[in-house]
Order: C-alpha cells, then structure tokens, then sequence
C-alpha cells in the first residue's frame, strides 16, 4: 500500500520471472488526505474518515485474496501531521494493518527502485522526479547509481493551497510560485552544477496523465498496463501542460484523461514541469509508470 497525500494505492501482486511481477489487484482511491490540511500540518476530519474507510476497504480485499506479506507505506501527509500517528493507530485497532511512516529520504530511494525496475534507465545521467501531493523527490541517477536524491515539501497539494487561489490561475500566482521554486530548490540546483542531465525522468502521477492527454489527442488508446515508459515530444508535452494551465476547473474536469483527483493538482504539476525543463534545460523526458509501490515490491521480492 501506498498511503500519498491525494490517492491510496492497493496493489496485490506475486512474483513474475519475466515481468518483475503479476499484478493481482489494483484499488486506487483519491482520498485527499491533504485536503484542507496539508499546510497547516493536519488531517482534517472529513479527509481523516475518508482515509480510515479505505483502509478498512483495503483490508478486506487483501482477505479475499490472503496475501501471506503487507506493507502500508505512509508518506508526506501522515509524515508531518500533528494527528498523523493518531490516524496510524486507529488503522492498526480496526485493521490490523501497520503502517510504515517513511522519510522522504526513504521515500526517494524506493522510487528510483520502482523508475529502475520500468527499465527507462541508462547508462546516462537522469534526474528523475517525483510530484507527489505533499512532496516532490529529486533523484540524480543512471542505472548503476544514486548520485544525489532529495525530497522537497513542495507538492502539488501543497503548492496548489498556497499558489493557486484563482481559477484559472493567474500570471501573477505563477511569477510567485516560480521565485518560491527557485529559493525551495536551491539544493538541487547546488547538487546538478558537476552533471549533465540527459533525461528528466518523471515517476507515474501527472506524468501518466500527460501522456494519456497526448495520445487521445492522437485518437489512440493508452493503457498504463501496456506502456511502463513513454516518451515525450517536447513540443506536445509543452502544448498539452499549457492547455491545462490557461483552462478552469469545469474545462479541466471535462477533458478525457484527466481522473477527478488531479483535476485541481495537475495545474502546479504541469507549471512545475514545465519550471524544472526550463531551469535545467532538459528537452527529453520519459514518464514512467512505476514508482514507490513498485520500488517496495521489489525491495520484497528481494530483486
């Protein structure tokens, strides 16, 4: 289980010689454990039921199939809630699932698991980056190893709280949001002055959604089930974040492909993509489909 900030993922799995593993089961449920929140360092009461009756669902469903080994990942939201632990004992007392509060640190190294086991890493220098709800992580890498990773509390759910107020949001919000981004990254900026970036790498999440924007654009079909990487044009990457950034809400929510939990966050996601691309210079990028979840599978099937 990967309990973000924005969506809860159950994915049941076993073993696979050829394809890493069979997915079993897949339940993802946007419970926007963040929603009203994430800034101010809570789990507000509606979000808080919304999380304990998933995982009471989840629980259930891993009954059915009798899954011999679990692990519940908790991320930002829970990681810096003042009622997080709360939250994390009531799934144990109704549950019995124990849930694992990992550092972003931890967090970061489990996705670059998960983006080297999709196999859209090379022998060249990537920086692959993931935009959660409550954090985005940043790992310099290739395929052999980790030169710098770093998780930042800029998620999508925390920028759009504090940055996106008007709808569609306006040039002014993105000129803060942009100096706020060069002073909150300044790290990464820092670890990047000795290595040339081949590739950007994004991690599932929004990336899954602009690529799905792409080819039904195209009137093509595109299922993540099939597709574990993809690569984009810069051109139509750039056209189709734009799009999303000038619509509003109700255009957004009517646009095939974009699922009702990123409806609002895919706007500071899409400026944000389009921010690193800029400020690094990075023309190539490759979205894949694997991430945390897949990242601890493999740390279970000791791959």
């Amino acid at each position: 289980m990967d309990l973000g900030t924005n969506t809860f993922h159950l994915l049941i799995a076993e073993p696979d010689a050829e394809n890493f593993f069979k997915e079993l089961q897949h339940e993802y449920v946007g419970v926007k454990l963040g929603e009203g929140g994430i800034n101010e360092g809570t789990i507000k009461p509606d979000a808080y039921q919304r999380g304990l009756d998933t995982l009471i669902s989840f629980q259930g469903i891993i009954e059915q199939h009798k899954v011999s080994k679990v692990k519940a990942i908790a991320t930002s939201a829970l990681r810096s809630a003042s009622n997080g632990q709360q939250f994390i004992d009531e799934v144990k007392q109704y549950t019995g699932i124990h849930i694992e509060t990992i550092s972003g640190d931890t967090e970061a190294g489990y996705i670059y698991q998960g983006v080297r086991a999709s196999g859209c890493l090379g022998t060249e220098t990537s920086l692959i980056m993931d935009i959660g709800g409550g954090s985005v992580e940043f790992i310099l890498t290739n395929n052999h190893e980790i030169f710098y990773k770093q998780s930042f509390e800029i998620g999508a759910a925390r920028l759009m709280a504090k940055f996106h107020q008007t709808d569609p949001i306006a040039p002014h919000e993105v000129t803060s949001l942009n100096k706020y981004l060069d002073k909150q990254l300044d790290p990464l900026y820092s670890a990047l002055t000795n290595h040339s970036i081949s590739n950007l790498i994004g991690s599932s999440g929004a990336f899954e959604t602009f690529a799905e924007l792409i080819e039904l654009g195209k009137n093509k079909t595109f299922d993540l089930k099939e597709n574990k990487t993809y690569y984009f044009k810069e051109e139509e990457l750039l056209k189709h974040t734009n799009q999303i950034i000038h619509a509003n809400h109700d255009e957004r929510a009517a646009t095939k492909g974009i699922i009702p939990v990123r409806v609002d966050m895919i706007v500071v996601a899409s400026l944000l993509t389009q921010y690193v691309m800029q400020k690094l210079e990075v023309s190539n990028v490759v979205m894949s489909a694997y991430s945390l979840k897949e990242g601890v599978l493999a740390e279970l099937f000791c791959i």
